[in-house]
């Protein structure tokens, strides 16, 4: 066997004589391939290493800095059908009337250009990097660019591709529609394919009946056969947001009215999702007024910076045991 060349751990990649490539701009090739930088290495121990860790490093907050944080991650955890205009930097590219973010999509695409050219992109898909932004951005540019009717298939995104941030209007507002079901997916059903309307009958059957609240931002209510919830994304920062949580708590103030109960929280793409038990019965429209009220509730447990009491720590305890995270 050959000796192997002894290497330096961490030592920078030493470039051939005449090298202009910098390592801002070292294209992407094969893992196998000499690395483009001229050190005489495979991409993939050389510049490849830096970009696959680009690739799958995680991102906590994939949204934050969107218009509507917190709705784009109900849309994407908790919501079974919704859908919501989305307005690009620079107006939409011609021959594409519209650009509608929905829950899921058919046959579970990424994304679809439809044939009047309009665009729909799938949020509930699973994504190959650890930036749902990188990922979600890329499929968007894909389907801008895909001729109509057809859909966009996975990839995986460059690690220096743009982000939703980077091709959505920032000052645009993020209003998401809840549907009772996925009939959005196609103008017509009797023109869809029998694959497309035995998706569309599957997803039907599976839909959890949802409404979003309309006094408070992010709280939606659903409902299953044993009991109602209510999930409710907050934007507030978690450790500041738990110590509140557990105030109210201590002091029998988490309430939603007669027979509900906080039990718990989700936690998803960094912020937090307390999720409230409701009696079967008790409808979207029977919480609006008691969640605004909570809303006042909270507004003032999270401005007191004292120190937790003893029995509010207890609460807080009881309230981390419980937390999930989703992703």
């Amino acid at each position: 066997m050959a000796k192997k060349r002894p290497q330096t751990k961490g030592a920078r990649p030493q470039r051939a004589a005449g090298s202009q490539v910098d390592d801002g701009n070292v294209p992407v090739v094969g893992a196998r391939e000499p690395c483009p930088c001229g050190s005489g290495r495979r991409y993939k121990a050389c510049h490849g290493r830096a970009a696959a860790h680009a690739v799958t490093e995680l991102v906590q907050r994939p949204f934050e800095g969107l218009p509507g944080e917190c709705d784009w991650v109900a849309l994407r955890e908790l919501v079974p059908a919704a859908t919501a205009e989305l307005t690009l930097k620079g107006g939409l590219p011609e021959g594409v009337p519209s650009v509608t973010l929905a829950t899921v999509l058919p046959m579970a695409w990424p994304a679809l250009r439809r044939d009047d050219g309009s665009v729909l992109v799938g949020l509930q898909n699973d994504t190959s990097s650890g930036d749902l932004s990188r990922d979600l951005a890329d499929v968007l540019s894909q389907a801008l660019e895909t001729a109509p009717g057809n859909p966009v298939t996975g990839r995986r995104a460059p690690a220096d591709a743009p982000r939703l941030q980077d091709l959505l209007d920032l000052d645009a507002p993020f209003e998401p529609v809840v549907h009772s079901g996925f009939e959005f997916w196609v103008p017509d059903a009797s023109t869809a394919t029998a694959e497309v309307k035995a998706s569309l009958e599957r997803a039907n059957e599976a839909a959890v009946p949802t409404v979003k609240l309309e006094g408070v931002d992010a709280a939606y209510w659903c409902e299953t056969p044993e009991k109602n919830h209510l999930r409710w994304v907050m934007p507030h920062e978690e450790e500041r947001l738990l110590d509140a949580l557990a105030r109210l708590h201590a002091a029998r103030r988490t309430d939603l009215g007669e027979g509900t109960r906080l039990v718990g929280s989700f936690r998803a793409h960094g912020l937090v999702v307390p999720v409230w038990d409701l009696p079967t019965g008790v409808t979207a429209a029977d919480v609006e007024k008691p969640a605004a009220e909570f809303a006042e509730r909270l507004a003032e447990a999270l401005a007191d910076t004292s120190p937790l009491t003893a029995d509010e720590r207890r609460a807080r305890g009881g309230l981390t045991n419980r937390q999930v995270t989703l992703s």
